[in-house]
């Protein structure tokens, strides 16, 4: 593998934290965001770095066995490199996946009891792969465990037993994680999840007046 291939990686995830750092997605250091390689590692976040400042030399490389690019050791990937890696399992198209933690996906997180959040049927939804005509859209909500492994192995579970009708899930109280086939279209969906989740506040605010769940 060149190291080409290697560094324009890093760069798309630096210039795509940035943005998402500015929109207040990823406030200090929160939120993690991964590109998989054709060998099938992936670059991620390392844990603890402000992701409106990233250098080259903040991510980790992580192989399909678990095991760290010795040059990484000094560093530790994202807490939550467990749903990286069993998004990447899971979805073998998936090039890239990226997980914020925006006001609104936790809002909208909490906005239903259940473990599917309906979406509107809004034209947007065409740029996550939804061409029906008044579409039914339900994103999928995990319970935000202290152990990520757990949240992993119920993504895992859920996934494998039931169709997955948009590339993307939340963490109650946590933010939305998606997945795409390249890095390009990765950042897309975030965007126009953000935007169909301002809808849903929005519209929640509307309806009731401006008194939000009172």
């Amino acid at each position: 593998m060149t190291s080409q291939i290697i560094d324009d990686a890093r760069i798309q995830l630096i210039d795509t934290a940035r943005s998402f750092y500015q929109q207040g997605w990823m406030v200090g250091t929160a939120g993690n965001l991964s590109i998989r390689l054709p060998d099938g590692s992936f670059w991620i976040t390392a844990s603890g770095k402000s992701k409106g400042e990233l250098l080259a030399s903040d991510f980790v490389r992580v192989y399909p066995d678990g095991s760290l690019e010795k040059a990484s050791t000094d560093l530790q990937p994202s807490a939550e490199t467990a749903i990286h890696q069993i998004i990447y399992t899971l979805f073998p198209e998936a090039q890239a996946c990226y997980h914020v933690h925006s006001v609104e996906s936790n809002l909208v997180s909490r906005f239903v009891l259940e473990d599917n959040l309906p979406l509107p049927p809004l034209e947007m939804l065409k740029g996550l792969g939804v061409y029906q005509e008044n579409p039914c859209c339900f994103l999928p909500i995990f319970a935000n465990h202290l152990q990520v492994t757990r949240i992993a192995s119920e993504i895992e579970q859920r996934f494998t037993a039931n169709f997955v009708q948009i590339p993307a899930l939340l963490i109650r109280d946590h933010g939305v994680t998606t997945w795409a086939s390249s890095p390009t279209a990765g950042r897309n969906y975030i965007e126009i999840l953000e935007y169909i989740f301002r809808y849903i506040v929005t519209d929640r605010m509307i309806n009731s007046g401006g008194k939000g769940n009172k």
